[in-house]
């Protein structure tokens, strides 16, 4: 304790190395004070296996050649995408070769992605792909990776065969270029997948999504947040299909992984929770539905400010839920929490508050 060291006469602290390491294991609001919460801590062992693992996975994500380059990664990583812009346009005035000024503008297209701006992220890639066919090998794994970045900017678009096509030329180089368990590969069977599902075609989605997986299990950490989206992606396409007890068995595996990496009351864990109560929702298992939406909108009330378009979505699944089984006074209760915080959220036409006002005055009708 610091009492036995400190000059100040009663200081009680506990004092942390900086690189100390806690599993989360609760948090809680405090009853006397809503700004101040509890939260419970165990702390981790430098021989951790799967933090090791982790955290080498992390680090190889955004490695670089400089502190700038892995500076201007992390910016990206973290989603501070406006200062990721300011050091990457001041690295490319002191340019000084062809390779940093391809590097540039492969991360240049990469922020303009993340915000939006599709076609200047094409037209940057663009300028990186030129530089980097006069000085890199026709199999080299960067051409892959800004081929497939392209591809990600169309299919942001809604470009769906344009994005096909640019994914199809990256993952030509990647099956030259890299072993077949590199995780690279899984991304670009997964990135393939995501498009035929924006396409509607589920089954050659679910044959792209489940190569990746097949790659994935072999090159990742069994604990690695990229294995639970693959569950996930898995999950919703078997759900679209209608074969439940598969949609169940994956999102029951998302949500494994999801409970070890993130802590209890992480919104992520409530969408986790979320998407299996649809399923059962959807079987008409209503009281399992209840069961995981009620997990989830706890989450969701803890974690989100009170106004969140989740919390809405979330109140309004569960209030659909009591309707179908026939508790109207519970229904109006939740839809009414709902139809609140669209109204707080939402331009008045908006077709979600024009809905759950319908479905209120339905359940009003059976009253």
């Amino acid at each position: 304790m610091i009492e036995d060291e400190s000059a100040v006469k009663g200081e009680q602290e506990i004092l942390f190395t900086m690189h100390t390491v806690f599993r989360v294991v609760k948090i809680k609001q405090t009853a006397k004070n809503s700004r101040l919460w509890d939260v419970q801590l165990t702390i981790i062992g430098d021989n951790d296996p799967q933090l090791s693992a982790l955290t080498n996975h992390i680090e190889k994500e955004v490695q670089g050649s400089t502190g700038w380059r892995r500076m201007g990664k992390l910016m990206l990583q973290v989603g501070h995408f406006d200062l990721a812009e300011e050091l990457y346009n001041e690295l490319l005035e002191n340019a000084s070769t062809d390779s940093d000024r391809a590097f540039i503008y492969y991360e240049l297209g990469r922020v303009k992605r993340e915000q939006g701006q599709y076609e200047k992220a094409i037209a940057f890639y663009g300028k990186s792909m030129k530089i980097n066919k006069k000085i890199l090998s026709a199999n080299n794994p960067i051409l892959s990776a800004i081929y497939n970045n392209i591809a990600l900017a169309y299919q942001n678009m809604g470009s769906y065969s344009k994005a096909l096509e640019f994914y199809e030329k990256g993952l030509h180089i990647t099956k030259r270029a890299l072993p077949p368990n590199h995780p690279d590969l899984a991304t670009s069977y997964n990135s393939i997948g995501s498009v035929y599902y924006g396409m509607g075609e589920y089954s050659k989605t679910l044959e792209f999504y489940e190569k990746g997986l097949h790659i994935a299990k072999r090159a990742l950490p069994p604990n690695h947040p990229d294995l639970a989206t693959s569950y996930s992606n898995i999950a919703l396409v078997y759900n679209n299909m209608g074969f439940y007890s598969k949609a169940l068995e994956f999102y029951e595996k998302d949500l494994e992984i999801t409970k070890i990496v993130l802590p209890p009351n992480h919104p992520d864990l409530g969408t986790s929770y979320n998407n299996i109560g649809c399923v059962y929702d959807s079987m008409g298992e209503y009281s399992k539905a209840l069961e995981f939406y009620g997990k989830s909108n706890k989450i969701l009330e803890i974690s989100l400010p009170p106004n969140d378009l989740n919390l809405a979505s979330s109140n309004n699944n569960i209030g659909l839920v009591y309707k179908n089984m026939g508790e109207y006074s519970k229904a109006i209760s939740y839809l009414e929490k709902s139809l609140t915080i669209y109204r707080n959220s939402l331009p008045p036409t908006h077709h979600y508050i024009k809905e759950v006002i319908y479905d209120i005055d339905r359940v009003k009708k059976k009253l």
